[in-house]
């Protein structure tokens, strides 16, 4: 059985405290560790009944002051997902 296909649009990502951060390379890293997961470990049950969303949380994290933007993305894109599985 095919798995089913994941629309997933972030109209607006709200990061405190990430100032001098290179917001496009965050951007494609957050994308490009979404598509990762979700080609990894699927969506949960809950996406696939309908898992529309007007705004989710996606908690906080730990992050080096002067991590790099591939870093914090992929540690992003796992607090999307893990927000998004709840």
């Amino acid at each position: 059985m095919k798995p089913p296909n994941v629309d997933l649009h972030i109209d607006r990502l709200v990061l405190d405290g990430f100032e001098g951060v290179d917001r496009a390379r965050l951007g494609a890293a957050v994308e490009a560790e979404l598509a990762r997961i979700f080609a990894e470990q699927g969506a949960s049950a809950a996406l696939r009944r309908g898992g529309a969303r007007a705004r989710l949380d996606g908690g906080s994290f730990e992050a080096a002051p002067d991590a790099p933007a591939d870093a914090l993305g992929a540690q992003i894109a796992h607090a999307v997902y893990g927000g998004l599985n709840r």
